[in-house]
């Protein structure tokens, strides 16, 4: 199924998106339970209770404004860098340089912070040339974790995902470059769009899915995700080892080639410019940059 969050007539609700993708269906949540999104589902979901009962007729999608499905991560998304072989090329003297020098032997893992989460369509705020002038975009698919645990092992980790969405990894490269770790050059304000909904792994082989992202209309990144250099459970076992996930907790699995610092010369966002990006089986987020 795929759960949506939006507003409607004001308020926040939580509902499922009918298999067409016109119609949204409300379910009952608490305005406390509304107001943190999808997470209470997920963690239902977790403790194998059922879904909520629908809390009303089905809403036309067109009469809502969708949300990130999670509006406020209960805590720092991570984020997996250089994990497609192409994007490890195209940035290695640059953003890679100086990373452990072999790229099979371990993930590079940095987070983001929950308040840079905008929905599917909102702006992303560029920050002014003074704060940074190499804002650029990072098409992810991103999971979702169900049941929670530490130490997770790679057999059992595809058991541990929810369900998947889209986040748009929006990058300051200069702050980046600038910093001995990323989390600054990544989590400024807006910068993690994220939607349309979360697509339950019971729907959605995270392991076999397409990204795919145009700047105003020119494709820019094209990858499979069996292309990944780690995969999704390997990515699991690697995050878990020694810290505790939680239901509700975001993994972004990392981009493909074709990010704007990938150019030459380097091809940076701009007041105007509008990044679509799509995942088979889920859908597509679109923001323009403001």
């Amino acid at each position: 199924m795929r759960i949506a969050t939006f507003i409607h007539e004001g308020r926040r609700q939580v509902g499922i998106v009918s298999p067409d993708g016109q119609q949204v269906t409300p379910l009952q949540l608490s305005p406390e339970q509304a107001r943190q999104g999808a997470l209470p589902l997920v963690e239902a979901a977790a403790r194998g209770e059922p879904m909520p009962a629908p809390a009303g007729a089905a809403l036309p999608l067109s009469a809502v404004t969708l949300e990130a499905p999670l509006p406020l991560p209960r805590r720092n998304l991570w984020c997996v860098g250089r994990n497609y072989h192409a994007h490890a090329q195209e940035l290695a003297g640059s953003v890679f340089k100086g990373s452990n020098a072999n790229p099979m032997e371990w993930p590079i893992v940095f987070t983001k912070v929950p308040e840079c989460v905008v929905g599917p369509a909102d702006p992303v705020a560029l920050p002014g040339d003074a704060v940074s002038a190499q804002i650029d975009y990072e098409a992810e698919l991103a999971l979702v974790i169900g049941k929670g645990g530490k130490n997770i092992a790679r057999a059992d980790a595809l058991s541990h995902v929810f369900g998947y969405t889209i986040v748009n990894d929006v990058t300051a490269r200069d702050v980046q470059m600038r910093h001995q770790q990323w989390d600054m050059g990544k989590s400024f304000d807006t910068f993690c769009p994220m939607g349309p909904w979360i697509v339950t792994a019971d729907e959605l082989d995270g392991t076999r899915t397409r990204v795919r992202c145009w700047v105003n209309g020119e494709l820019r990144q094209d990858a499979e995700t069996v292309n990944l250099i780690f995969d999704i459970p390997t990515l699991i076992e690697t995050v878990s080892r020694g810290i505790t996930l939680y239901p509700g907790d975001v993994i972004a699995t990392g981009t493909p080639a074709g990010v704007g610092m990938g150019f030459n010369p380097p091809r940076y966002l701009r007041s105007g410019d509008v990044v679509r990006i799509e995942i088979d089986g889920i859908g597509s987020i679109e923001n323009r940059f403001e």
